[in-house]
């Protein structure tokens, strides 16, 4: 591939992982606010978890309208939706007058969150060449992971800067944003980020697959010869039509006949990725390691550690999806994930207070998480589904993911108050053991393979059957 091409795809994926970004700094953002929030408005565990999970609520609603968007009115547009979702967040949540306020905020953020985390993976998946699909969607992931480190890095910096001298004598709403409530700056901060999303969304081409979809085939073509060689991009084109040939129906296709299994692989897996436990760590490590025996500073300390091993790690699936394949990694991934959660349980339950044993243990989940489940989930589930239909299909299993993301959100403060921090960890155990049966027995092997073969794929397996 010529040096011109591949900084040009490159340079596509890396403003749409963008996406991403957000994506992980909106999402972790909150675990260093959590605290203050409480204490500020008096919430109970149950109201604490409506605060997280009011974001994932606005996650599964952005999710519902992003598939049929995406594949009304294309890729691009629907990015640049969820760019502006995500600055009227934060806007919204550093100036918020109460708790309500606040939680609408944090619902317009989580609409960002839902439409960026489908529309994202799928059109970096959408512009890419076959053999490097793995690792360019694994950038989303990655861009996920620098989000999430950011967000810790900003949390412990601002809470530090609340507390030193430089706005000690500040009035009015600086000192009120800056100190006395510095929740407000931490959820603020992911402003920055989604303007710049925004500007540079404004000179990415749109998917050359939606394109041809919508009849557009000499706007594709001049696309896909900027991203291949022509004799690629003419092969892909005609791939393309001759595959949308046989597509007939709606969304219903995916739940009959060839891409039935594809749709029911991408629902459970997506769903199994994030009742592991991650969400629990990512919005609740603190007080998790505050009840394990170390002091809050200490504690968002940690979770920098904690986001640092989520990006280095996510760096070998980046260096290895498209060598090693998908099934390998997964697999892996979910061993570690599961003897993991198995020992942080035992530690909890036997009260070992060693707290640095419990951080190593769960820093060697968030490292198997970071190169199997993370990157993985999103590359299969932006090459799995046949193109008519792709942004609809990646909708429902991502619908499926933040089912599971606002379940954990929601119950984590009540799981560790009911059945303790070692129940819980056993809890997160059990139900993740069904995705090993699945990475081993019924997921196959895309690397290598483009979208069209993979779509292909399915076909042939059913007429096997």
């Amino acid at each position: 591939m010529a040096s011109s091409k591949k900084n040009y795809i490159n340079t596509l994926a890396i403003i749409a992982s963008l996406g991403g970004f957000l994506f992980g700094y909106d999402t972790a953002v909150i675990s260093g606010t959590i605290n203050f929030v409480s204490t500020q408005f008096h919430l109970d565990a149950i109201s604490t978890g409506w605060y997280v999970s009011s974001a994932l609520v606005g996650c599964i609603s952005g999710v519902a309208m992003a598939g049929v968007l995406s594949d009304k009115y294309g890729r691009k547009k629907v990015l640049i939706l969820s760019a502006l979702f995500f600055g009227v967040s934060a806007i919204g949540c550093t100036f918020a007058i109460g708790f309500n306020d606040l939680v609408l905020y944090r619902f317009i953020g989580g609409l960002g969150i839902g439409v960026a985390s489908m529309v994202s993976p799928l059109y970096i998946s959408e512009l890419s060449p076959a053999h490097k699909r793995g690792r360019l969607v694994a950038l989303y992931q990655f861009a996920i992971t620098i989000g999430i480190l950011c967000s810790y890095f900003s949390n412990a910096y601002l809470l530090k800067l609340s507390q030193s001298e430089t706005f000690a004598q500040s009035t009015g709403n600086v000192y009120q944003i800056m100190v006395s409530e510095v929740w407000r700056i931490m959820l603020g901060t992911s402003a920055i980020p989604a303007i710049l999303f925004l500007l540079l969304l404004q000179i990415v081409p749109e998917s050359p697959r939606w394109l041809t979809i919508q009849n557009r085939e000499t706007e594709a073509l001049t696309i896909l010869h900027k991203i291949v060689d022509d004799e690629e991009a003419q092969k892909e084109m005609n791939d393309i039509k001759s595959n949308l040939a046989r597509e007939s129906g709606g969304l219903s296709i995916v739940f009959k006949g060839s891409f039935r299994l594809p749709m029911l692989i991408g629902i459970s897996l997506a769903f199994l990725t994030q009742i592991s436990g991650i969400n629990a760590i990512i919005y609740y490590g603190p007080g998790i390691l505050e009840k394990a025996g170390l002091p809050i500073a200490d504690a968002l300390g940690s979770q920098v550690i904690i986001g640092l091993v989520n990006v280095l790690f996510t760096l070998i699936a980046i260096w290895k999806i498209d060598q090693l394949g998908r099934r390998p990694l997964l697999i892996a991934g979910v061993i570690g994930i599961l003897s993991s959660l198995i020992i942080v349980g035992g530690l909890f339950y036997f009260n070992i207070n060693n707290t640095y044993l419990l951080l190593t243990f769960i820093l060697f989940f968030i490292a198997c998480f970071a190169f199997s489940y993370g990157p993985v989930i999103w590359v299969l589930l932006s090459e799995i589904f046949p193109a008519k239909i792709r942004g609809q299909a990646m909708a429902l299993a991502t619908f499926s993911l933040w089912i599971g993301t606002a379940l954990v959100g929601q119950l984590t403060p009540l799981l560790l108050e009911k059945l303790s921090p070692a129940g819980t960890f056993w809890l997160f155990a059990l139900v993740t053991t069904p995705a090993l049966y699945l990475s081993i027995k019924i997921i196959p092997e895309t690397k290598g393979k483009s979208l069209e073969e993979i779509e292909n794929y399915w076909i042939t397996v059913n007429e096997k059957k």
